[in-house]
């Protein structure tokens, strides 16, 4: 029974973790990702018309913001990187609150056009800090054209920003991006008042986001992509459901060996009674009905086990999600989540198991064990 209910903690509070981190790197995608984004089909840009706005004032959206994103090149003092600008229109920050992840400076103010605001790492590799008023950032980018580049010096369109802010998200995007006004970004890129690379959109908390990709996707037509979050993360949905796979499988595994302590504690049982279990044969009970009590008393063994385990198991999981004791940092908890799921889960496997595990220990009665002298 000690090990059923060790084995029952361990599921439990493992798939407990999992659902935490799960929902912990999904809050992270949240905060850098839309509800919708909408792209172009074929090349990297389109023009916004009516049409758009017009399927985009859908009861379903509360906002949606127009961006350009592309490639660039940029330099500061005897530093260079590459990494992304991207340009994004008032708006933006009610779609994905960028803002409330700047720890240092602010964010743009839309009617300073040259305003930038960088990731961490970007900041880090280029050694730049904020308010330097003497050096700007530069940003290159190459110039639209066909044919070889005769003037290597001329093939590219540069304009000077001030950094006012660094955010910091994840690795990824600290490394990535670097915000500008979308007018900025236009300039850059020579593009027309109206043209931008996507459009991202936040929807209703309740609403159905896959109906809502599916109805605008059909209104717009195939020169669109519509994206919901987890499409766009498709490939990190799938990692973290395989490494939830893999641990449940590894943790069964554990609980098998643990509930193979329930079969030999039957058979030791059985050989115990087996003086009993003559004299209920010799009474007329059926050998059936014999290996039906072991069967009975095998899913009580791991009845109470499991029973004990998940209690123990699902009060420390409300601990630490209540009070935070294992601690990844100073300031960050190890992140769990009781979802009753989980616990339908180890209900139904460790069930499955006791019940296997008390018929095949029950199977050791027959006949000739019980007339053996």
């Amino acid at each position: 029974m000690i090990g059923v209910i060790i084995g029952t903690m361990a599921l439990f509070i493992v798939l407990s973790v999992f659902s935490g981190l799960k929902t912990f790197n999904i809050n992270y995608i949240s905060a850098s990702d839309p509800d919708l984004t909408i792209t172009p089909s074929y090349g990297k840009s389109f023009v916004f018309f009516d049409k758009i706005d017009t399927i985009l004032q859908d009861k379903a959206i509360l906002h949606y913001a127009k961006y350009v994103d592309e490639r660039a090149f940029f330099s500061y003092n005897d530093k260079r990187i590459i990494a992304n600008i991207k340009g994004i229109d008032s708006l933006f920050t009610k779609v994905i609150r960028l803002d409330t992840s700047v720890y240092a400076g602010k964010w743009l103010d839309n009617k300073a056009l040259d305003q930038t605001v960088i990731g961490n790492n970007i900041s880090k590799q280029l050694s730049l800090g904020i308010s330097d008023f003497i050096n700007p950032l530069k940003i290159y980018v190459p110039k639209p054209g066909k044919g070889y580049i005769s003037n290597p010096s001329q093939a590219f369109k540069m304009l000077p920003s001030q950094p006012v802010g660094v955010f910091a998200i994840t690795e990824e995007l600290d490394s990535k991006y670097v915000y500008s006004s979308l007018l900025f970004a236009q300039e850059l890129l020579d593009f027309q008042p109206q043209q931008i690379t996507g459009i991202v959109v936040k929807l209703n908390d309740k609403t159905d986001v896959d109906a809502v990709a599916k109805n605008i996707s059909q209104k717009l037509g195939t020169g669109f992509k519509v994206k919901t979050r987890a499409q766009l993360n498709a490939v990190f949905y799938k990692m973290l459901n395989t490494e939830n796979l893999v641990s449940y499988f590894i943790f069964t595994l554990i609980l098998i060996i643990g509930i193979f302590n329930v079969i030999g504690a039957i058979v030791m049982l059985i050989l115990d009674k087996k003086e009993n279990l003559k004299t209920l044969l010799n009474l007329g009970l059926p050998i059936t009905k014999i290996k039906q009590i072991f069967v009975i008393h095998g899913l009580l063994l791991q009845g109470i086990g499991m029973g004990i385990g998940l209690f123990l198991a699902v009060i420390l999981i409300l601990i630490q999600m209540q009070f935070g004791l294992l601690k990844i940092t100073y300031n960050l908890a190890y992140p769990v989540d009781f979802k009753f799921s989980n616990l339908f889960i180890v209900i139904l496997t460790i069930s499955i198991l006791g019940f296997l595990a008390a018929k095949l220990a029950s199977n050791r009665i027959n006949l000739k064990i019980l007339k053996d002298n």
